[in-house]
């Protein structure tokens, strides 16, 4: 909104620091400071109206140290992130780019599946919350949109240059190239010559859409039932979705840029650079969510947050074409998704062969297992953070091992 605002006040009255908002680097910064500012003010306060409805999480007893003090804390908290999220979003990023309206709507689709889940948990006093099915549904229909926008709308294109340099062929100073719809990908650790391929090779053309949508499908449920696990522990999920985000951002940011794209040899992917300012301001929200949500937590983001941050990451993956570093970049939440697959395939396996079930781990998902070892609950978390981190510095490192 102040993009458009001052860059009609620039061209009409020539106003002094109106070309300030041109930069993406001033946007995304304004629009961190203003995430976290909204999410700490208005944070305490919804707290407070939470509290005072006793909109309060029901914990199921699991014998884990601490746990029962955690009954009654506000729950919903997500809704904070949301904001955190939407409105620095609307402040300072181009409304007219199709990837802002994109991230925009899968917040807000996401962000409305998980609030009728924590709401007919906490108001209907049912345990289970929203159906399974209509979960996934909700998910199938933003893979849908996500999906055949990205496959079918005119804006998304990949910049192709002559001999896929920018400097080998000029006419007038300026490079040569075509912007092409395509589906073409990142492959980790290979050149961009032989990488960026056709993701979808295999397929005859009249298919390539088809499989798209499923593949953008597949991995949005993934990622937000992935966050849905993680969010188990105090921070857990709020810090390392503060990560991965970061890491989107600069991703999105040197996608959006034919200088770097050109020094680091990867694709070119013209006004996803924009993406930054969402980046920076999911950053800021989480970041301002773990004021109150870091241990001892004070609200949870229930899956109001998490069902949402998890549509954001898969979205943004796929929108800068990097979805394929996902299980790298996101390896806290696949740790933490396969965990829980593993220990109920595996149980149900034993108790078929053996006429008893039995454990892999103590406990899935993975952080219980470690709580029921007996480690403290924030050295946990400061420890996936750890992990986290070096998960997100081995997916900035692929930009260069090739």
């Amino acid at each position: 909104m102040f993009y458009h605002l001052f860059e009609y006040l620039r061209a009409k009255y020539d106003l002094v620091g109106a070309g300030l908002f041109q930069y993406i680097s001033f946007r995304a910064g304004m629009s961190a400071f203003v995430s976290l500012l909204i999410t700490i003010v208005f944070g305490e306060r919804l707290i407070f109206f939470l509290q005072k409805r006793q909109v309060g999480e029901s914990i199921r007893d699991l014998g884990l140290e601490g746990q029962k003090e955690k009954a009654g804390t506000p729950t919903m908290g997500g809704l904070i992130i949301i904001l955190g999220i939407v409105v620095p979003t609307v402040f300072f990023a181009r409304l007219d780019n199709v990837y802002i309206i994109l991230l925009l709507v899968s917040t807000l689709w996401m962000g409305v599946i998980g609030f009728a889940d924590d709401y007919i948990k906490v108001f209907k006093n049912n345990k289970e919350g929203l159906r399974g099915r209509f979960k996934i549904i909700g998910q199938v229909g933003l893979g849908l949109i996500v999906g055949l926008t990205l496959y079918f709308n005119d804006n998304v294109v990949v910049r192709e240059f002559e001999r896929d340099s920018t400097k080998e062929i000029l006419i007038d100073d300026h490079p040569v190239y075509q912007d092409v719809k395509s589906t073409k990908t990142t492959i980790p650790f290979f050149k961009a010559n032989e990488a960026y391929y056709n993701a979808l090779n295999p397929f005859s053309d009249q298919y390539t859409g088809i499989v798209y949508v499923l593949v953008a499908i597949f991995i949005i449920t993934a990622v937000s039932n992935g966050v849905n696990i993680t969010d188990g522990i105090d921070g857990l999920a709020a810090g390392t979705t503060a990560i991965i985000a970061l890491t989107l951002g600069i991703l999105a940011y040197v996608s959006g840029r034919v200088d770097f794209t050109n020094y680091l040899n990867i694709m070119y992917i013209p006004n996803s650079g924009e993406l930054l300012i969402f980046s920076t301001a999911l950053v800021g929200a989480a970041v301002g969510f773990l004021w109150f949500n870091s241990y001892p937590a004070q609200v949870f983001m229930g899956d109001t947050g998490s069902l949402s941050l998890g549509g954001i990451i898969a979205v943004l993956a796929l929108a800068i074409r990097k979805e394929l570093l996902i299980p790298i970049l996101c390896g806290i939440y696949l740790a933490e998704l396969s965990s829980v697959i593993l220990q109920v395939s595996y149980f149900k396996y034993t108790k078929k062969k053996y006429g008893e079930g039995r454990r892999i781990l103590l406990m899935s998902p993975l952080h219980h297992h470690y709580q029921k070892k007996g480690i403290p609950e924030p050295k946990i978390v400061t420890r996936f953070w750890i992990v986290g981190i070096m998960f997100a510095i081995l997916t900035l490192a692929t930009l260069k091992i090739r």
